[in-house]
């Protein structure tokens, strides 16, 4: 392909494990963000305010942003995010968590690239 052919849009994955130590801090930095964003309507404030002391995850869910990720690369606009955040049972020595090991999904046909 030449580069007229090639796409400029790429999709990066990004998958993170993250252990919360403190989840009182991940909530309360939560709900200052909350708070700070002049764009969220009052009518979800509630909800979200709810959402983050109820569940560390959803908490987490508030407090990283993609667009944070990619804001200082040269030469890259953020199109489209996406992201989720769940609790979940880790093990590190388990062969599952091997995050560089072959899961058995080949990435560039499932994207249908390849």
């Amino acid at each position: 392909m030449n580069d007229e052919e090639t796409s400029r849009f790429v999709r990066l994955r990004v998958e993170l494990v993250v252990e919360v130590r403190d989840e009182d801090a991940v909530a309360k930095a939560a709900l200052r963000r909350i708070a700070a964003d002049p764009e969220l309507p009052q009518a979800e404030r509630g909800q979200a305010e709810n959402a983050v002391t109820e569940d560390t995850a959803e908490a987490l869910a508030y407090l990283v942003d993609p667009f944070d990720l990619v804001s200082e690369v040269p030469g890259v606009e953020l199109q489209q995010a996406s992201w989720s955040s769940e609790r979940i049972d880790y093990d590190p020595d388990s062969p599952e968590w091997d995050m560089d090991g072959d899961d058995g999904h080949d990435d560039e046909e499932e994207d249908g690239i390849g």
